[in-house]
């Protein structure tokens, strides 16, 4: 058998060190070169006190290899083959679609243990490296899997993890901490992917910024429980993993049965974290079903109406919104039986005739008469305790307990449905389906809004089934409706992952419109997503979840650099903001080819009162950045702004990409290129080396403010 595999694309490389039948990344991380090195050179010592001959930890660690951290596989046979021993069988590299990507395929078994373990890594063209396994059950009797994480290693100069957190209305916040021996361990036990779910585990050179210093990261794309985790053993060395969460007795597979596990997502970067999302965005863009059509302009009900359903409200705000330049109409919640509140009616999937006696029909017409795509609001997942759905069929709520078991804590009064079963599959199913195919629905709002902890099928933990039967639910559905485009949407950002978004258009980054809290949530959400899968809204001046005021323009950036929409009761604009509202519309749709294509960019800052981010096009002929003040400064005019990715031979103009509001600048701190362009419309010229090492002198905005700035080659 061969003693390497090597594969090496877009300025990454890995090489696989097969000897002793086994498989272990010698190498993962920047390009070594055409010659794939002799792994014997990477193999280390062995300390006095340690097994006699070196260890590295396996693609699939062990203990019976060595590996005296958390295994890779783990799992028993009631209570024997506890600790298998993997030898491996086959391994072979072969060409993979798309063009430009190589794949190494290797084959693993335990006789001992009766298992059989198969594994691909794919290396993408654009440097992203795929991780895919499974295990199969080969021995006498059933096998329990508890355990089948994705494992790569980093090398010791990572010395400092990056990790997310959050909770409702604060999602994909960035935590950082130095790697220390030991593990950092976060788990997702949400049933969803989760609020507080960490978008990435990432390790680095201590520092590592947006544009500099080498990173390794993981993603697991998955929308059920899971675990991430860094560690770092005894001998030094350091390991990411990921993987999905297992429940006793969750996967029992019987003789001949396989588990798939869930495709991790690996990126590395010595561009910083920059670098890193680059390689996401390309992977993500160039799969098959990506959005390709321009992503429209929204108006969601929501924050408008909440329950107040009413078809002469609802068509004057349609009204309002076609006037602005909407595209896209989304009912929320409230248009099913009973709904009048948030306790009620889930899984009732009618349309209620006390509030729509003529059905969704007058409104569905009166908004695509206005050239408008119609969306509507689904949560398909739950149940209402209160719904006639719940008093037909209780059976068909998941419990931990069996059929007619104890129920789960009620969370905003609902349940969740039991997907597993087949019936309430079934039923599901088709209220969707017939909704899809009575109405010219365009899209749907796809809600879930509870955590799941005890998710159960006849008595059995069924997070993963559930996940999966989710998963069949929307495929099956998107196969009937293939023009239907779906949001992911669970209570806001609680269900983001690249799992879910193999079957949606889009995600709801968070159910807060408040644009401060917006720009964490959309930066960390953007280190995995391009910015066209994030829908981000305009909401009132004043936000309803935290109650904080900002003024139009600060608002309206924070969302042009997303999926634009708003969440606004429209009808009550003042024709001031009506008339910015319409340039910041107009603006979008000039530019949304740039922001939803471009390689993102984000400025590395001396501090973190401000913030600069934007998209340059991949030809570098364009660039749109945000400056946004997030607090006070100790400084009385800010540093200069040195803009990345551009030509350092091309020349560009600079000037504001939308007017600058007079009352953003304080006291008067404009420098003398922006008086220019605001007094005489000349922009400024500069060249692309200029603005990288020199910098753009800057504007003194008051906090909470923000600016745009447009250039364009010469």
């Amino acid at each position: 058998m061969i003693d390497r595999l090597y594969l090496r694309a877009a300025g990454v490389s890995v090489l696989l060190d097969l000897r002793d039948a086994d498989a272990r990344v010698a190498h993962w991380g920047a390009d070594l070169g055409e010659q794939a090195p002799d792994p014997a050179f990477f193999a280390g010592g062995t300390g006095a006190s340690s097994f006699d001959a070196p260890v590295t930890a396996s693609l699939i660690p062990q203990p019976a290899r060595g590996w005296r951290g958390t295994p890779g596989i783990e799992g028993n046979r009631s209570g024997r083959s506890f600790s298998p021993r993997l030898v491996l069988q086959d391994a072979r590299t072969e060409s993979a679609d798309p063009a430009g990507s190589q794949r190494a395929v290797l084959v693993f078994t335990d006789d001992a243990s009766g298992l059989r373990v198969d594994v691909a890594l794919t290396l993408g063209a654009d440097g992203l490296l795929l991780v895919d396994q499974s295990v199969t059950n080969t021995g006498t009797g059933t096998y329990g899997l508890d355990v089948l994480d994705a494992t790569l290693p980093v090398p010791a100069q990572a010395g400092e993890s990056l990790d997310l957190t959050g909770h409702w209305s604060r999602e994909k916040h960035q935590q950082r901490r130095r790697i220390d021996q030991g593990t950092w361990v976060r788990s997702g036990r949400h049933g969803r992917t989760g609020h507080d779910s960490t978008l990435i585990i990432a390790a680095g050179t201590p520092g590592f910024g947006w544009r500099d210093g080498e990173v390794w990261a993981l993603h697991l794309g998955w929308s059920g429980d899971h675990t991430s985790r860094v560690e770092r053993a005894g001998d030094g060395q350091t390991v990411l993993a990921v993987g999905e969460l297992l429940h006793s007795g969750e996967v029992a597979l019987a003789e001949g049965e396989t588990y798939v596990a869930p495709t991790v997502y690996a990126s590395y970067s010595r561009d910083g974290l920059d670098g890193m999302s680059a390689r996401f965005h390309s992977w993500v863009r160039a799969r098959d079903g990506h959005p390709s059509t321009p992503r429209p302009v929204v108006l969601n009900t929501w924050e408008a109406v909440y329950f107040n359903h009413d078809l002469g409200v609802l068509s004057e705000l349609a009204d309002a919104a076609a006037d602005l330049g909407v595209e896209r109409f989304v009912l929320d919640d409230g248009w099913f039986l009973g709904r009048r509140d948030d306790t009620t009616g889930l899984g009732d999937w009618f349309v209620d005739p006390d509030v729509w006696p003529n059905g969704l029909t007058p409104l569905v017409e009166h908004v695509r008469g206005k050239g408008m795509q119609f969306g509507l609001w689904v949560e398909p997942e739950m149940i209402s305790e209160d719904s006639r759905v719940a008093r037909e069929h209780p059976d068909w709520i998941s419990r931990p307990d069996g059929r007619h078991g104890r129920m789960s804590l009620p969370w905003r009064h609902q349940q969740v449905i039991d997907l597993v079963n087949p019936d309430a599959w079934a039923y599901v199913f088709e209220r969707l389906d017939a909704l899809l195919s009575e109405y010219p629905i365009g899209f749907l709002k796809w809600d879930q809004n509870r955590d799941q902890l005890e998710l159960g099928h006849d008595g059995r933990a069924s997070t993963h089934e559930q996940t999966l039967a989710v998963y069949r639910l929307l495929d099956e559905l998107r196969a009937a409706h293939p023009g239907v485009e779906i949001e992911s949407c669970s209570s806001g950002g609680g269900r983001v992952d690249l799992g879910i978004l193999g079957r949606t258009d889009r995600v709801w980054a968070s159910d807060t419109n408040d644009a401060l809290e917006r720009q964490s949530i959309q930066r960390g959400t953007g280190l995995v997503l391009p910015p066209e899968l994030i829908g981000s809204h305009v909401g009132p001046g004043t936000s309803h979840t935290t109650r904080r005021t900002h003024d139009l323009s600060f608002r309206a950036i924070t969302s042009l650099f997303a999926h634009f929409g708003m969440e606004w009761d429209v009808r009550t604009l003042g024709e001031g903001e009506r008339d910015q509202l319409r340039e910041v519309i107009a603006f979008y749709k000039a530019n949304r080819d740039l922001i939803h294509s471009g390689r993102a960019v984000h400025v590395d800052r001396p501090g973190t009162e401000d913030a600069a981010y934007g998209t340059v096009a991949h030809d570098r002929s364009r660039a749109l950045l945000a400056y946004v003040v997030l607090a006070t400064s100790p400084n009385e005019t800010p540093a200069r702004l040195r803009i990345p990715g551009l030509d350092p031979d091309r020349h560009y103009r600079v000037a504001p990409g939308l007017p600058v509001d007079p009352h953003a600048v304080a006291f008067g701190a404009v420098p003398v290129w922006l008086k220019d362009a605001i007094a005489s419309g000349e922009a400024a010229v500069v060249s692309g080396r200029v603005l990288a090492e020199a910098g753009l002198p800057l504007p003194a905005l008051h906090p909470e403010h923000a600016m745009v700035l447009e250039l364009v080659a010469v």
